[in-house]
């Protein structure tokens, strides 16, 4: 590719333009095609996996009063970030392909091509009047690798999404006003066209309501107007010795609708803030939060620099740059204000080159800098240090700069010059892209991306944390402690990781510590609260633990957990209905929550309520994939014998997940319908899941005694007993597989063994001496039988059937008062037993019969 740009002619053949724009296509694809197998990552979890604004049944108004995070835009914690057309394309993304990250990065990749594509439109017909020029600033922008968060990151949509609404509406604009595709400078604006300008404005606040950066457009359109279609416009009335049309281009510029429309849809902006800004915390912006106006002016300007020097030297790349990773600037002798200097004299030379140059300059500086306005803290403060996606639209007056340079040099040095510039160019754009496809890597899983933030900013205590909250998702807690720990040492002040480590904490003492620590550095952390107020639940410490979780709420009135922490206290305590009146505060404040309408239908169980249906599958309408709704439903289906549907909800529920929590209740089901077969099969797998439960391996042993394979049945117990000598219902059942065999020796032996367990719970001892008197009645043993059964009711009075046993033995005896007695007395238990009236009516006969009655 040859850079020299000595040329004026802009009409390149047809075929070459249609070929440059393929090669763009490739170029995007071959660098980003690595993204596609990404999962979702960092903040993408919070506004797609956890957003229910962009759940297939969630409704659409919705969207269009929360913020990106499904937050309401009323709310003093909402970061009053209003983006509904980006929300819009998440959901149409999960009604088309579901959850998969894949058609997410496709998106995001097919929006990548289109803006390159038409960056190189914009330059083409509004920029340079060389082609080639517009096609280096396509490549450079197409692989620069401040584009990977953007692009790879599938939250960076709205930025990639809002610079195509962006150059569309800076398109229309420069239609509107009729400049023509040579760009010439003795073009003159027509009148402004209704249409176009209306379609600029339209463009424009899409741009807005996909991110609030899109708006700068109306600032470049309005400069733009003024600085360079004006100018030509007077450039042409000086030159010219007539033009009939001058004073209606003039006063098309003066009648321009187009400046008060704009300060209308800014209004608007601001009023859907509802009067407030977002507020962040100081690890979020340390610099805005310094009580010295030299260290924020210092640290700004500072940060200007760091920003420009990562669109010229993108080496260094990280996704969180917060807590540690630049310190602030204190003092007008700390070196990194010569950068911050060198940056205010190159935009100062820029600026004076405009005066001089064409459209060129003016258009690269325009934008570079408004896209970046709202990221500089200039008018307010922002929520982060750096964001390498809020570059994504600058960087397309980067390229534009950069591309304009190259020609100049290349219209001045010669032709070995040119070849030298070329081949440098070439490598530029060669070591752009490895470092894109370097880049995604990075992008393709929370591991990687928080494992890359701690190489690149070790002393990042964000980036430690981050790491500690994946470590801890995933059980590796020793780790997480470390890396929380490392976090702390590098800002004392992060209340979340002092909360965080408390729950990881083996120790209550230690725990406490940890969550009233955080409470120091910050009263309000709901989070905090609530693990402080739970943790003295559990140590019986109930006033203060009900005070702390209703600060939990007032703090976090979306904090769904914290609703049914206190519901939940107020139940154990007897306090149904203020229980009951938590719940559904609680489901009116957070509507959305899932695992609150199922504590919620848990709680009505409870109590003896009927409305349990409703509130479980409200929970899996809410949440697809609530496997524990989903059983709840089945064990109750089951309770009312409804089989059938309890056995479909347990399938469902495998369809989200195999766990045993699962499994063992479908098993169960199988097990008392008779289904022995397919009991086997999934206490098997429940078995493989988790093998060291006893109770799942118990499961399997009862479910092949009823099977009559009692062999397999008693070995298996016997492997049980050989690991766990203290399984009382190991030898229960291994009493009933003798029992069943005829061996009432060795069934005896077994329940003697279990007795020697000594059961702490007093209706397990009774079970097994009635069990046991029983044994003793099959091998004629009637006295001990007896004195098995008294054992029995002396444990358990209400025993029935044993007092009928006994009852049943002095009958056999001849001691027929006794009998009735013991009948009588089981009677009262079981008015309804037909069994002890016909005892009793075959005692009434003998006696009448031995009297003479």
């Amino acid at each position: 590719m040859n850079l020299t740009s000595s040329g004026k002619d802009r009409t390149a053949p047809s075929g070459r333009g249609a070929g440059r724009y393929a090669v763009l296509l490739v170029l995007c694809a071959l660098c980003y095609s690595n993204s596609l197998h990404g999962e979702f990552v960092h903040d993408d979890v919070w506004a797609i996996s956890n957003n229910p604004d962009v759940r297939p049944g969630s409704s659409l108004q919705n969207i269009f009063t929360n913020d990106f995070w499904g937050k309401r835009m009323a709310d003093n914690t909402s970061h009053k970030s209003y983006r509904p057309l980006c929300i819009l394309t998440f959901k149409l993304n999960i009604l088309l392909g579901g959850m998969t990250p894949l058609y997410f990065h496709v998106v995001n990749v097919c929006l990548h091509c289109a803006v390159t594509c038409l960056l190189m439109h914009t330059c083409d017909r509004c920029v340079f009047d060389d082609p080639r020029l517009a096609f280096l600033t396509a490549l450079l922008f197409a692989v620069h690798p401040i584009h990977t968060e953007a692009v790879s990151g599938i939250v960076g949509r709205a930025d990639v999404l809002a610079c195509m609404l962006f150059l569309l509406a800076f398109l229309s604009y420069v239609r509107s006003v009729g400049v023509c595709g040579s760009g010439s400078a003795d073009s003159l604006p027509s009148t402004v066209s209704v249409w176009a300008l209306g379609a600029s404005l339209l463009l424009g606040t899409c741009a807005m309501l996909v991110k609030e950066t899109g708006i700068t457009v109306f600032g470049v359109c309005v400069l733009y107007d003024a600085l360079v279609l004006c100018r030509n416009c007077l450039n042409r009335s000086q030159n010219a010795a007539h033009c009939p049309d001058e004073h209606e281009a003039a006063g098309s510029a003066e009648q321009n609708p187009f400046p008060g429309l704009v300060a209308v849809i800014m209004s608007f902006r601001l009023w859907l803030m509802g009067g407030s800004m977002p507020l962040f915390s100081e690890q979020d912006n340390p610099a805005s939060f310094s009580p010295h106006l030299l260290t924020r002016f210092l640290t700004y300007c500072y940060l200007l620099a760091f920003n420009a020097w990562l669109l010229l030297s993108p080496a260094v790349l990280c996704y969180d740059w917060q807590v540690g990773s630049i310190p602030l600037v204190e003092s007008l002798w700390d070196m990194r204000n010569v950068a911050a200097l060198l940056l205010g004299v190159v935009m100062v030379a820029l600026c004076l080159h405009c005066r001089l140059e064409n459209r060129e300059v003016l258009l690269g500086v325009l934008f570079l800098v408004f896209p970046f306005i709202p990221a500089s803290n200039l008018f307010f403060r922002v929520g982060f240090v750096v964001a390498e996606r809020v570059l994504y639209m600058p960087s397309m007056g980067y390229c534009i700069l950069v591309a304009h340079g190259l020609g100049r040099l290349c219209s001045v040095v010669g032709r070995w010059g040119t070849t030298a510039l070329t081949v440098s160019t070439l490598l530029l754009l060669l070591l752009f892209s490895w470092k894109t496809v370097q880049q995604n890597d990075i992008w393709l899983s929370r591991e990687a991306l928080f494992r890359s933030g701690i190489q690149t900013l070790p002393h990042n205590a964000k980036v430690h944390y981050n790491y500690a909250n994946f470590l801890k998702d995933r059980g590796r807690h020793q780790e997480a402690i470390h890396h929380y720990k490392t976090a702390l040492r590098l800002y004392p002040r992060h209340a979340s990781a002092m909360n965080n480590l408390g729950t990881l904490t083996r120790h209550p003492e230690d725990a406490e510590h940890y969550y009233r620590t955080a409470l120091d550095t910050n009263p309000q952390h709901n989070r905090a609260l609530f693990n402080l107020g739970n943790l003295l639940k559990s140590q019986g410490k109930k006033e203060e633990a009900e005070a702390l979780l209703r600060d939990s709420i007032r703090f976090g009135p979306h904090f769904a957990d914290a609703y049914s922490s206190l519901a939940s206290l107020y139940a154990e305590q007897k306090r149904f209905a203020e229980a009951n009146e938590v719940y559904l505060q609680g489901i009116e404040s957070c509507p959305d929550s899932s695992d609150l309408h199922n504590n919620y239908g848990v709680f009505l169980v409870d109590t003896g309520e009927f409305r349990w249906v409703a509130h479980y599958q409200h929970a899996v309408r809410l949440k697809p994939a609530h496997y524990v709704a989903m059983v709840n439903l089945g064990r109750l289906l089951r309770s009312s014998n409804e089989n059938k549907e309890a056995e479909s909800w347990y399938k469902k529920a495998l369809q989200v997940t195999r766990k045993v929590d699962i499994l063992t209740p479908l098993g169960a089901l199988y097990y008392n319908t008779g289904r022995y077969e397919e009991a086997l099969q999934v206490y098997r797998e429940a078995a493989t899941l988790q093998p060291d439960s006893t109770d799942i391996w118990l499961a399997l042993a009862q479910v092949l005694a009823m099977a009559g394979r009692s062999k397999e049945a008693e070995k298996m117990t016997l492997g049980i007993i050989s690991k766990q000598g203290s399984c009382i219902e190991c030898y229960r059942l291994l009493s009933a597989i003798y029992s069943k065999r005829g061996n009432y020796t060795e069934a005896l032996d077994a329940l003697d063994k279990a007795l020697l367990q000594n059961p702490i719970d007093m209706s397990v001892r009774a079970e097994l001496h009635f069990s046991k008197g029983n044994q003793l009645r099959e091998m004629n043993q009637l006295d001990r039988a007896f004195e098995s059964y008294k054992l029995v009711v002396e444990l358990k009075p209400d025993q029935s059937q044993a007092w009928m046993n006994m009852g049943g033995i002095q009958h056999i005896k001849g001691d027929y008062a006794a009998a009735r007695q013991y009948y009588q007395r089981a009677l009262i238990l079981t008015p309804g037993s037909k069994l002890l009236k016909e005892n009793l009516a075959k005692l009434d006969r003998l006696e009448r019969r031995l009297t003479g009655t």
